[in-house]
């Protein structure tokens, strides 16, 4: 394998975490996260799959993410400071990396739907953005407390 495709490492049977690891989700959900992982597992090893997301990471979310180079501050403290700009991503967060990997995973398993639960994280904002590169078939649901 590449080095590209063992980038996350595989956590193998006993997970990440090991005994403070799991699956910890209801009976009625396991099978669904036993196909993810299968899907998953597939797709971060096809090539094609990788160059499509990391084209979109590069042309719809903006990445790499562009570095402020902090030349007051780095005087104050002795050291060269740099603020990597995610703010400036489309969206306003690092969260479309994950939207957009979420969204090609989903199209793949012939799935047209993506549902974020957005809470403090503001998944909600990029989620629903899925459907502009996916088609009009594709719908996003988001939902979270907006106070």
């Amino acid at each position: 394998m590449s080095q590209a495709t063992t980038l996350m490492g595989d956590p193998g049977t006993r997970g990440r975490f090991g005994d403070f690891g799991g699956c910890f989700v209801p009976e009625t959900l396991v099978p669904a996260c036993q196909e993810l992982e299968r899907e998953f597992r597939d797709a971060w090893t096809d090539t094609g799959f990788r160059a499509e997301l990391d084209g979109l990471l590069r042309d719809y979310a903006g990445r790499p993410s562009l570095l402020t180079d902090c030349a007051n501050l780095s005087a104050e403290l002795g050291t060269r400071v740099l603020l990597k700009r995610e703010d400036l991503n489309h969206t306003g967060s690092h969260k479309i990396n994950n939207v957009l990997g979420q969204a090609l995973l989903a199209r793949r398993m012939g799935k047209t739907r993506l549902v974020a639960e957005n809470g403090d994280g503001q998944h909600g904002v990029p989620t629903p953005t899925a459907p502009a590169f996916q088609g009009p078939q594709f719908t996003a649901y988001k939902g979270g407390d907006y106070n």
